[in-house]
């Protein structure tokens, strides 16, 4: 890790050493004044900041992309427990494409993956080796739509989803929080802020806790967690500003997903038997997912003038991950996993996972005018190291399971698995971009360009290295119009490196690629708190393996997938009546005219809350539903080498949310899928099916001192 360290040492240590040559308010206490006075503040939608998702304040309504944004009191009013579920209403985002999930969070944007950012860096890396991001700790959840390379470098074309740390500001007060629900979820929670005694703007302190035991609708997986999240904020003089975020997390669970045979599910058994969707297919005492994670984040802000500033963040990230688990074997697309009898052969699977990230980037923004245009420039620097280990043991035939009456027998203990136990090779990944954007903006245009350049380098410990260069452009352009309609169109490109060695050219893979077109209107009424965003997009994702109707390619990387949609989304707050709304089309194929696993062609939802005035003040009711339409996995059939499509309906399911608000107190009853609707979220053409969240009712009481 010695490139990262020397560059983010160097950048630290100049930032430091800058002289402070203008004046810095509070902007987090300037929040708080703010917010006591609801007449001066937006609260349909988040904010953007300089550390969010598009490195910019910038509004939203002068962003030529589609932003979505979700806020701590959406996460309460809509009864959230996940990121996933925070992200159920927001459009062109699939949140649970694989159902009710404790391993993580997998939500998809525009039909494809989409990696998580924590405060402008990335955070997840690999697979199943980190503690799941907790919401309480969070101020808000940004979802960028499209390609995102020329900010962040390596990355899906689909989009990025960026959470945003509580932090501290300027006024001392704090909250304590209990929650009870169903499937004997208990949970304490508290997060109280410090201003410091007689230097309330230089020194600030942010502590977020938590503390969970709980079940799940799963028999035998738990979902317990503690976590830790200290923060603190300096401005040791003016114009100086350096924040420190500390995070630990250690979870104890299982995993919720089971594996269900598509037998006995989606498709009829012999005996015409059903499998409960519930069902526990894993096996007590040897099944676990338990991770632990710390994290130590360093934000550095700097204003040299009026019109010029340095900015940076920096994290050092550890995680490990003990994953055990057991499952009925797969025997091939369409081969039955179960026997008539409903008798299915258990795989034992366990992995000890690890990763750890160095990661850093700075950047200079220069405010500045040429003629009547208004620059806004960002020049910045961006460097990770990565480093990813998982030793592995595979048991194929451990015994039989009946999944229509399960009996948990003969069940071998995590030391006789571990013998089985290899070791890994151990994967190291340094990035370094250099990014330039510039917004514009000349009477009611605004225009933005950037341009980046990566080099990627994958080292193997078994001494494979591969070296990749990518160059990723942006443009975007938005007319602030009339009456608050902003029409806007954007294009912008990614790049994701893939390592391995092409079997026909004999040279190393090249990085998938992803470039995308969108246009749309941006609609905020004159003298209405409201925000309403049209889009269409065309996205295409090149360099892909080749379809399979594709005969004397001249590379392995002729596929191509093609992911075009349209969404429509709705914010406002008329009086005490709050509204959110959406609705998302896609036409995603992949490189042989597929669709796209487990991606559903129309999804829409709607979310009202109404806040009670007069004799009922404090009080606040509402709800939502949501709609996800049917999805289809394809595969070649291992029985006659024909198309195998399975395909799950679509569903609906509602949500309520009752509130009220008294002196320092605060009662709020939630409950998502209120009547219980059962469903497949997917069900995959390898035999298994990911069954969907069932009825959770949530019950919490905040105390505010």
């Amino acid at each position: 890790m010695k490139p990262i360290l020397s560059t983010s040492t160097a950048i630290f240590t100049l930032m430091l050493a800058s002289p402070a040559l203008a004046d810095q308010s509070d902007p987090q206490a300037d929040q708080a004044e703010a917010g006591k006075d609801s007449s001066a503040t937006i609260v349909v939608t988040g904010q953007l900041t300089d550390f969010g998702a598009t490195k910019s304040d910038t509004p939203i309504v002068e962003t030529a992309r589609s932003i979505s944004i979700e806020t701590e009191e959406d996460f309460e009013e809509k009864g959230a427990q996940s990121l996933d579920d925070a992200l159920t209403y927001s459009a062109g985002v699939t949140a649970e494409p694989f159902g009710f999930s404790t391993r993580g969070d997998f939500a998809q944007v525009r039909g494809l993956d989409a990696p998580e950012y924590r405060d402008n860096l990335q955070y997840l890396f690999g697979y199943y080796n980190t503690t799941r991001q907790d919401i309480y700790t969070l101020e808000q959840v940004e979802v960028l739509k499209g390609p995102a390379s020329v900010l962040y470098g390596a990355g899906s074309p689909g989009g990025i989803i960026n959470v945003v740390t509580k932090r501290p500001y300027g006024v001392t007060e704090g909250e304590v929080r209990f929650d009870y629900g169903s499937f004997d979820r208990k949970q304490i929670a508290t997060d109280i802020n410090i201003a410091i005694p007689g230097a309330e703007d230089e020194a600030q302190f942010r502590f977020v806790g938590l503390y969970r035991d709980g079940d799940t609708q799963i028999d035998e997986v738990s979902d317990n967690k503690f976590v830790l999240a200290p923060a603190l904020t300096l401005r040791p003089a003016d114009g100086t500003e350096v924040t420190i975020l500390a995070n630990y997390s250690d979870q104890d669970s299982d995993t919720a997903h089971q594996f269900l045979p598509v037998t006995g599910t989606l498709l009829p058994s012999a005996s015409g038997q059903k499998i409960d969707p519930y069902e526990y297919m894993g096996a007590p005492g040897f099944n676990a997912y338990d991770t632990q994670s710390f994290a130590l984040t360093l934000i550095l802000e700097q204003q040299l003038s009026d019109a010029i500033s340095v900015e940076a963040v920096g994290r050092y990230v550890d995680s490990q991950a003990d994953y055990r688990q057991a499952w009925i074997a797969f025997q091939g697309n369409g081969v039955p996993r179960i026997d008539a009898d409903g008798n299915g052969i258990w795989t034992y699977y366990l992995a000890d996972n690890r990763s750890e990230q160095l990661a850093v980037d700075a950047r200079i923004r220069g405010e500045f005018d040429t003629g009547p245009i208004t620059h806004e420039l960002l020049a910045g620097v961006q460097a990770q190291d990565v480093f990813t280990d998982s030793d592995t043991a595979y048991v194929f035939n451990g015994g039989t399971l009946n999944v229509f009456d399960p009996q948990y027998q003969n069940v071998p203990s995590v030391e006789q698995i571990r013998q089985l136990q290899t070791n890994g090779p151990r994967n190291y990944v340094d990035t370094t971009g250099y990014y330039i954007s510039d917004q514009m903006s000349w009477g009611a245009l605004v225009a933005n360009a950037g341009i980046r350049f990566d080099r990627v380098t994958n080292r193997v410990q078994n001494g494979t290295t591969q070296k990749d260069d990518a160059t990723s452009l942006s443009f975007g352009l938005l007319w602030r119009g009339p009456a608050g309609i902003s029409p806007y169109v954007s294009y912008a490109e990614s790049f994701e490196p893939v390592v391995g060695i092409d079997t026909i050219t004999n040279e190393q893979l090249l990085p998938q690629e992803g470039r995308q077109y969108e246009a749309g209107i941006k609609w905020q009424p004159t003298g209405v708190n409201a925000l309403v965003t049209v889009s269409a997009f065309d996205i295409e994702v090149s360099n892909l393996p080749n379809p399979a109707s594709l005969v004397g390619g001249n590379s392995q990387q002729e596929g191509k997938s093609k992911v075009r949609g349209a969404e429509l989304e709705a914010n406002a707050l008329i009086g005490g009546l709050r509204v959110d709304g959406n609705v998302s089309y896609l036409d995603a194929k992949d490189p042989n005219g597929l669709p796209l696993t487990s991606i559903s062609d129309w999804q829409a939802s709607l979310f009202a809350l109404y806040n009670f005035r007069g004799p009922l003040l404090g009080l606040s009711f509402g709800g939502g539903i949501r709609y996800v339409g049917g999805n289809e996995s394809n595969g070649i059939s291992a029985i006659d080498n024909s198309l195998l499509t399975y395909r799950v309906d679509g569903r609906t399911v509602g949500d309520l949310s009752l509130g009220y608000d008294f002196d320092r107190f605060q009662l709020r009853v939630t409950a998502r899928n209120v009547t219980n609707e059962e469903y497949y979220a997917v069900c995959l053409v390898r035999g298994d099916c990911f069954p969907g969240e069932k009825r959770s009712i949530n019950g919490s009481l905040t105390v505010k001192f």
